[in-house]
């Protein structure tokens, strides 16, 4: 797996919005992290340009305006930021992770029984 960038929660949620849509221009993704935080352009340019230079994202410049797409998928990202919580929390361990979660977490009957579909299925060989 190649080596992803760090990204911090601010430029993560720039991230989110690219993941969902795109590619989206500048005034779009202003729009739509105005919703989702109280975030001036500036503050929204600077993180576009920090995922720019992390190579997380690039651009197509159309006329005047500057259109961003991710380099690097969602899914990947997160696999490497579970690598990264499970080693640095758990030591690289899964049981005393997934221990912890069920024995804190309200589960429903449909949770446990989803968590022991995916456990039986990877023990039969799925992914």
């Amino acid at each position: 797996m190649a080596k992803i960038p760090q990204i911090s929660e601010a430029e993560y949620e720039i991230m989110k919005i690219l993941w969902s849509n795109h590619p989206l221009s500048t005034n779009d993704i202003c729009e739509e992290a105005k919703k989702r935080r109280d975030w001036n352009p500036k503050t929204i340019h600077t993180l576009l340009s920090r995922l720019t230079a992390k190579k997380a994202v690039s651009y197509e410049q159309k006329g005047r305006m500057y259109h961003y797409y991710p380099l690097i998928s969602q899914d990947s990202y997160l696999k490497q930021e579970n690598h990264h919580f499970i080693d640095r929390f758990y030591n690289g361990e899964v049981t005393p992770m997934l221990s912890a979660l069920i024995s804190t977490s309200q589960l429903t009957d449909t949770d446990i029984k989803n968590l022991y579909d995916i456990l039986d299925s990877k023990l039969k060989g799925g992914d």
